[in-house]
């Protein structure tokens, strides 16, 4: 099958719309994202248009990479928000250095296991380092061991840096990197 790997357009947000609530359906969505399908379908139509703008192709501050399957359907996807050196994360922590933070991952299951996930990671990390990223980050809830499998298959390493979970008090998020000369490297 072909795949074609691309960021969005911002007339797309209908699109960025379903994909995110199929991604909040999935089994490990409680897991993986730090929204709730219902929370997420209750957005405006003004929110999803905003959104989609963000991330669309010719955006500095963001992008979120799509993967269309034969059919057209969208069938994966990332976003890279660019961090910026002296100001603090959505966790509080502060920002050393401009770097990547990769979110939203999600690949329809019928897809998964075909190296998409890989192409949407390469895209993804491209897009930051001609943003001038000096790393990228992402981070993972600690039972999510799926997730944790693939940003390692993809260079990603654990960094120590944990986040504990408002939402629910015991429980950790981890944050795995990518510096820019590691990658370079593989």
């Amino acid at each position: 099958m072909t795949y074609k790997v691309r960021s969005i357009r911002a007339d797309e947000w209908r699109e960025v719309k379903a994909l995110r609530l199929a991604s909040l359906q999935d089994p490990v969505a409680h897991l993986a994202f730090l929204e709730t399908y219902e929370q997420a379908a209750a957005r405006s139509d003004a929110f999803w248009q905003e959104r989609a703008a963000g991330g669309a192709e010719g955006a500095s501050g963001a992008q979120q990479i799509v993967a269309e399957g034969p059919d057209g359907e969208w069938v994966g996807t990332l976003t890279v928000l660019m961090e910026e050196a002296g100001s603090t994360d959505w966790a509080g922590f502060p920002i050393e250095r401009r770097q990547g933070h990769v979110v939203g991952v999600f690949v329809r299951p019928e897809h998964r296991g075909i190296g998409l996930t890989e192409v949407l990671f390469e895209a993804g990390l491209e897009w930051a380092w001609a943003q001038g990223a000096e790393r990228v980050r992402l981070i993972v809830h600690e039972d999510n061991g799926r997730a944790q499998r693939l940003y390692r298959k993809v260079g990603f390493a654990p960094t120590g840096v944990t986040v504990p979970l408002t939402a629910a008090p015991g429980q950790l998020e981890l944050e795995f990197a990518l510096e820019r000369d590691e990658r370079e490297a593989v």
